[in-house]
C-alpha cells in the first residue's frame, strides 16, 4: 500500500495518463469525496445540468480526444446517463463512466439506502450489458488491477466502460500505479493476413473499375491517414458514407461522393454499384448509411474488411485487424493510372450564397447558406432528423470537422456533445444544426456552454414539431410540441455579454445572422431559423418516401 495513493487518486492518475483533461458529470452524495479529489487534481471538473447531458458531452469529447469520462451518483444518476452510454456502445465511442455507490458495508448488511432500486448489483448488471467491461471496486488490494483492465478495454476496443466506486472505498489506500500495459490480443494472424492480402491485391490489380468505400471504423480507430495512403498508392477513387463523411478529404481528386444506396447521387450510386472490385473498409451497413438498405452490391465483387475479419467473395479470413490489412495491402497492390479509374463526376465546389431580398427562408436555402459559411475552423454536429439528412452534401474537408450519431440516432445529442467538442478542441468552433424537437430535449446545456465560455453556433431549425416523424408516417398530434421563443433563450442564461440570440425568417436575415456569427467568433450565437410548416431538405423528402414505400410492402 502507498500513503500517497487512494483508489480515487489511482483512477484520476489513469485518466490523466490516457489524455483526459476534463471530467463531466453531476454531484451526488455517493461521489462527493471523489469529486473533492477531482478538484484537487489537474483534471478540470465540468458540471452539467443532468447526467444524460454529461454522457453526451463525454461522448463528443471522446470522439476528438480519444477517450472521455463522466461521473454520476448511484441509481438516479447512473440510470439517467444510461441512454448516452448505450449510444456510445452502439457507435464505438470510448467513454468511461464512474458511478459513486453506497458504502460497501451497507451492501454487506443489505440496508435499504436511498437511490437503491431492488438490489445492490442491479446497476452493475445493467451497465455490463452496454459496456466493454465493468467493475465494482470493493477491495483496495484488487482495485488497481480492475481499474487498469477496464481502462485498457475502453482504449483498445473503443467502447464505453463502467467503474462503480462505493463511497467508503474512495479514500482507501492502494498501491501506486505502474505503467499501463495494453493487451496484445488485437493482433492479426500472420499467415491469414498474408493469404488474404495476396488474394485482395490480385483482385484489385485485375479490376477494370475498382472503388474504395471508406467506412466509420476508419474514424473510430484513427486509420484515416493509412487509408489515404492506400488511396493514393493505388490511385483508386473512393466514396464515403454518412457516418464516415470526411474521414478522407473531400477535396481529393479521387473523391466520388457520399454513398447511401438508392439515396445517393446517381453518378455516385452507379460508380459504387457497378464497380468490379469494391474494397469496403470498416463499413457498417446500417439502414441510414445504405438508404434503408436500398444498396445493390454484389458480394462476389467485394472485399469486405472490418470487425476483425476479411471477406473476399465466399472466402472468410478471421483475426485480421483493419489497420494491418490496409498497411499490408498498400505494399502489395500495384499502382494504376488515375485516368483509368477517376470519379465519374468531378468534385463540385460550393457556391456563394446570394440571398434574394425578403424571400421567405426555406430548408434548402438555409442549408445552402450554412454550407457556404462553414470553414475549416468549425466542427459541424448534425442532429438526427432533417439536419443529418441535409448534411451529406455539405463541404467538410477535415475528418474531425463533422460529427453525427448516424446509427444510434438519439435526438438531443448534439447540443451537450458540442460542450465536449469545444473543450476537446478549444481552437475550433462547434456548430450545432438541430431541430426544435431535438433542441427541447437538452436545451438546458446551453447554460453550461455559456458558463464554460464555449463560442458555439447553434442553428435551431424551427419547423414547429417533430418534422422527421411527420415525414415518415401520417401526421398526428403526437408530433406537436410547444412553440418556444428560442432566440430569447440566451438572455435567460446570460447578461448579453457572451451569448447572442437571433431570429430569422428570410434569406437576407439568415445571411446577416451568419455574418454576425462570423464576426463574433468569441461569443455563443444561437440562430432560430423559422421555416414553413413541413418544409424540409431533399434528403428527408427522399427518406420519407422510401420509408413509406417500405411500410406499404409489409
Amino acid at each position: 500500500m502507498s500513503k500517497n495513493y487512494t483508489v480515487s487518486r489511482y483512477i484520476l492518475y489513469r485518466l490523466q495518463e490516457i489524455g483526459i483533461k476534463h471530467l463531466f458529470g453531476v454531484p451526488g452524495d455517493y461521489n462527493l469525496d471523489f469529486l473533492d479529489d477531482v478538484v484537487e487534481s489537474p483534471i478540470r471538473w465540468v458540471g452539467n445540468c443532468n447526467e444524460l447531458n454529461a454522457g453526451y458531452a463525454a461522448d463528443g469529447y471522446a470522439r476528438l480526444n480519444g477517450a472521455g469520462a463522466a461521473v454520476v451518483t448511484y441509481g438516479v444518476g447512473g440510470l439517467s446517463i444510461l441512454n448516452a452510454v448505450a449510444g456510445a456502445f452502439a457507435e464505438q465511442v470510448p467513454v468511461i463512466v464512474i458511478s459513486g455507490a453506497p458504502p460497501a458495508r451497507r451492501r454487506e448488511s443489505g440496508a435499504m439506502v436511498h437511490h437503491l432500486i431492488s438490489n445492490y448489483y442491479l446497476q452493475l448488471d445493467i451497465f455490463r450489458k452496454i459496456t466493454a467491461d465493468a467493475a465494482l471496486l470493493t477491495d483496495p488490494n484488487t482495485a488497481p488491477d480492475e481499474i487498469d483492465r477496464v481502462i485498457r478495454n475502453c482504449i483498445t476496443r473503443k467502447l464505453p466502460v463502467y467503474l462503480e466506486l462505493p463511497a467508503d472505498m474512495t479514500n482507501a489506500l492502494c498501491r501506486e500505479p505502474g505503467k499501463l500495459v495494453y493487451s496484445t490480443l488485437s493482433v492479426s494472424n500472420g499467415d491469414s493476413l498474408a493469404e488474404c492480402v495476396a488474394e485482395a491485391a490480385e483482385m484489385l490489380n485485375n479490376a477494370g473499375h475498382p472503388l474504395i468505400l471508406a467506412g466509420v471504423e476508419l474514424l473510430r480507430f484513427g486509420l484515416g491517414n493509412e487509408a489515404l495512403q492506400l488511396v493514393e498508392k493505388t490511385e483508386v477513387p473512393f466514396a464515403t458514407m454518412l457516418s464516415s463523411k470526411s474521414v478522407l478529404p473531400e477535396l481529393h481528386p479521387q473523391f466520388t461522393g457520399i454513398y447511401q444506396g438508392g439515396w445517393s447521387r446517381e453518378a455516385v450510386r452507379r460508380q459504387v454499384e457497378d464497380s468490379d472490385c469494391l474494397l469496403s473498409l470498416g463499413v457498417w451497413m446500417t439502414d441510414l448509411d445504405t438508404g434503408l438498405f436500398s444498396m445493390n452490391l454484389d458480394n462476389r465483387r467485394m472485399i469486405t474488411v472490418g470487425g476483425d475479419q476479411v471477406r473476399i467473395g465466399s472466402h472468410y479470413y478471421h483475426q485480421i485487424q483493419l489497420g494491418d490489412f490496409i498497411r499490408e495491402l498498400a505494399l502489395a497492390v500495384k499502382p494504376r493510372s488515375y485516368l483509368a479509374s477517376h470519379p465519374a463526376e468531378s468534385y463540385r465546389p460550393k457556391r456563394p450564397f446570394i440571398p434574394e431580398p425578403s424571400r421567405i427562408l426555406t430548408a434548402i436555402r438555409l442549408y445552402e447558406c450554412l454550407n457556404f459559411y462553414l470553414d475549416d475552423q468549425m466542427i459541424l454536429l448534425a442532429e438526427p432528423g432533417d439536419a443529418f439528412c441535409a448534411t451529406p452534401e455539405f463541404h467538410i474537408e477535415e475528418a474531425e470537422n463533422f460529427i453525427v450519431q448516424a446509427y444510434y440516432c438519439s435526438i438531443g445529442y448534439c447540443t451537450p456533445a458540442a460542450l465536449g467538442v469545444a473543450l476537446a478542441r478549444p481552437g475550433k468552433r462547434p456548430v450545432v444544426l438541430t431541430g426544435d424537437g431535438a433542441f427541447q430535449m437538452t436545451a438546458q446545456e446551453v447554460s453550461t456552454l455559456i458558463r464554460e465560455r464555449c463560442p458555439a453556433v447553434i442553428v435551431i431549425i424551427n419547423n414547429d414539431g417533430y418534422l422527421i416523424e411527420r415525414r415518415l408516417h401520417k401526421d398526428g398530434p403526437y408530433n406537436d410540441i410547444r412553440m418556444w421563443r428560442y432566440a430569447e433563450m440566451p438572455g435567460v442564461f446570460d447578461d448579453g455579454s457572451f451569448a447572442i440570440g437571433i431570429r430569422v425568417t428570410t434569406e437576407e436575415e439568415m445571411e446577416q445572422a451568419m455574418k454576425i456569427a462570423e464576426k463574433e467568433r468569441n461569443k455563443l450565437v444561437l440562430i432560430e431559423a423559422c421555416l414553413p410548416y413541413r418544409d424540409c431538405s431533399t434528403g428527408l423528402e427522399r427518406l420519407g418516401n422510401a420509408f413509406r414505400q417500405a411500410q406499404q410492402k409489409k
